[in-house]
Parts: structure tokens; sequence; C-alpha cells
């Protein structure tokens, strides 16, 4: 849990934020949450529980109808600071044919440096930096149409990152891609925490994704019903309630231990099950 110390200190913070849409329903309420530099969270929780609308309130997409939000100290409410609350917070979205602007892939990255009159030198280090920090240099001249799913979002978060975000907030990026796509882009955004220091809001439905994020958080109607690391929020069955998955791995220990096997809670990863249920049979032998 966050404490009142680092909301001061967050790179985002919402302050008891609420919104509805035009029908009057609330689709976020009383929200309050910060978010650090350097974190990795996920943000999970069944349709319908306000997740994608919170991720559009990083950045001043929707603005809230009570409470506010500050990015860096800013409040995305405040028409003048719109365009830094948005260099500071990157926004990428499921689908990246529909982010991607140009015919060549370093022109793509460009684009959005080049409408903020950024000089052409520092133009060329930015995007040949975001291609290497993503993986995609060595694609630089290629066409996007001709990559595959996982680089065409490997190259919109190149994007994002050229234009030096503090945070960046990714709904549902992996929802349209292959295992492999998936594997890839998590890395490049692991890598951007570890290396970085770039903040990261994950919207996702694949618990195995939220399972390598540094905390959880836990949307229900609205609300935050739960916050906590992976391995906190995994374990405690209460919040099944929610519409909540576990992670395959953590299914199958509940599975073998209804069967009667002698296996400990706790294991999030493939890794961490086979390891403990090596252990289980070893003792059992």
């Amino acid at each position: 849990m966050v404490g009142k110390r680092e909301f001061l200190d967050a790179v985002i913070s919402f302050e008891g934020v609420s919104f509805a849409y035009g029908d009057g329903a609330r689709v976020l309420d009383d929200v309050s949450m910060a978010v650090l530099s350097g974190e990795f969270i996920a943000v999970v929780g069944r349709n319908g529980s306000g997740k994608s609308t919170l991720a559009r309130h990083c950045n001043g997409i929707l603005l809230p109808d009570d409470g506010r939000v500050l990015v860096g100290g800013m409040d995305t409410a405040d028409k003048e600071h719109l365009l830094d609350v948005r260099q500071t917070v990157g926004m990428v979205f499921q689908n990246p044919d529909n982010q991607i602007v140009a015919s060549v892939v370093e022109e793509d990255v460009a684009f959005a440096l080049e409408n903020l009159g950024v000089p052409p030198g520092e133009i060329r280090h930015r995007v040949d930096a975001a291609l290497r920090a993503v993986d995609m240099y060595d694609y630089r001249e290629h066409a996007p149409h001709r990559l595959s799913g996982g680089q065409k979002q490997r190259v919109a978060i190149a994007g994002v990152i050229a234009m030096a975000p503090r945070a960046l907030v990714l709904d549902e990026p992996t929802a349209m891609l292959d295992p492999q796509g998936r594997r890839e882009v998590l890395e490049i955004v692991r890598r951007l925490c570890r290396e970085e220091g770039v903040a990261v809001i994950l919207i996702t439905h694949h618990m195995s994704e939220a399972a390598l994020c540094d905390r959880v958080v836990v949307m229900d109607q609205g609300r935050v019903a739960a916050e906590g690391s992976p391995r906190e929020i995994f374990s405690d069955r209460q919040w099944r309630e929610t519409g909540l998955a576990v992670p395959q791995a953590v299914a199958l220990l509940e599975l073998l231990r209804l069967g009667g096997m002698d296996i400990p809670y706790g294991s999030l990863t493939v890794e961490e099950c086979a390891d403990a249920i090596y252990q289980a049979l070893g003792q059992g032998a």
C-alpha cells in the first residue's frame, strides 16, 4: 500500500477520483492511488470494472467529475499543462495499427517529436535510442505493415518513449498478440522499469502478466478493491469474488492441494510451480 508521504513524490496520483459517462453511471468511484518512479503496476479486474477508464485519466484523455489526477504535480484538468502532462505520461493501446502513422518505422517514431519542433539532431538521437531500447533499431527503415504484431507494438512503444516520459500506461497492449509477441513486449517494458526508472501501469486480463509486476491493483465496480504484491493478491481467495482469475501456476497448485498433495501456496510462475511440485514429490518419496 502506498502511504501519504509517497503520494507527494508520485509520478501519477489519483485523489478521490470519480467519473461517469453520458448515462450517468459511475465508472470510477472515489479512486485514490499513487504510482512511483520505477514501479511496475498491473491493474486487473473483470470487464466493466473501470480499468481502461482509469488508464485514460492518467494523461488527460478523460478528466474527473470529482477529485483530481496529478501528473508530476500538474493537475490534468489544467489546460495550460496538458502538453506537459502528455509528455510526462505516454499511452500505448491494444491495437498498434491505430498508433502507427508513417510508412517507415523511424519516421513513425520521429512523428511526435517533429510536431513538437524538436531540433533534427536531437530527433535523430532520440529515435535511434528509442528503437534500440525496444530492439527494433535494425528495422528502422522497414515498412510497419510488414512487421509482426509484437514488432508493431514495440514500434508504438518506441514512439512513446522517444518523448522521454516519466511514466508509461499500457492498456491491454498484448491483447492482440500471440504468446511470443506478449513475451517480447513485456520484456521490453520490464527493462524500461529496471534500467530507465520509467513507471509503468499495465492494464491486463492476463494474470500471468500481472504476476510479473511489483504491485497489483484490483478494480471492481469502479473502485480499488485491493492492492498489494502479486503474492499477496493471488494468495487471498477473497478477491476471487470480484471475478479475478489467478495465474495458471496458482490454479494448478490449488488443484493439487485439493487432490491431497502437501504443497505450499505462494508459487506464481511456471518455474516456481515446477520447483514446488518437485520438492513435494521428493518429500513424499
